[in-house]
């Protein structure tokens, strides 16, 4: 791949991974599947230790969840994103809004063909004790 060609997949895929992450901090639910759709195959698969979401319905159902136990809260990306291939990751933080984060956590993504996820496997790198329990 040349540098041309391999500068552009990485700016496509971090517009991917901000979408993501879009989709985790937008609270209208109609704007939320959308962002979801765009992001995520219809059959993509959400897992990390503490839940997982399987298809748009699972992912949106999961999201809800989040922004219920943790109101106020935002995602933000903290690390540019690193690809090989199909694969992706990014590290993200969590906290109430304009706040310091009290969550990070690392991301590793398969990417489809068409440009969307097609499955997330997230980690907890740091969180308070019984904070995400």
């Amino acid at each position: 791949m040349t540098e041309i060609a391999a500068n552009i997949a990485n700016v496509a895929l971090t517009d991917l991974a901000d979408r993501y992450l879009a989709a985790w901090n937008e609270t209208d639910a109609a704007r939320r599947r959308d962002l979801i759709g765009r992001a995520w195959t219809e059959s993509a698969v959400y897992v990390d230790p503490l839940m997982r979401g399987e298809g748009h319905a699972g992912i949106d159902a999961m999201i809800a969840g989040v922004q219920a136990r943790f109101p106020g809260f935002q995602f933000r990306r903290v690390t540019p994103v690193d690809a090989h291939g199909e694969h992706m990751r990014f590290t993200w933080e969590l906290g109430p809004a304009g706040e310091a984060a009290l969550v990070v956590g690392t991301d590793f993504a398969t990417v489809s063909a068409d440009g969307r996820l097609k499955g997330m496997t997230g980690f907890i790198d740091r969180a308070p004790a019984g904070l995400a329990g």
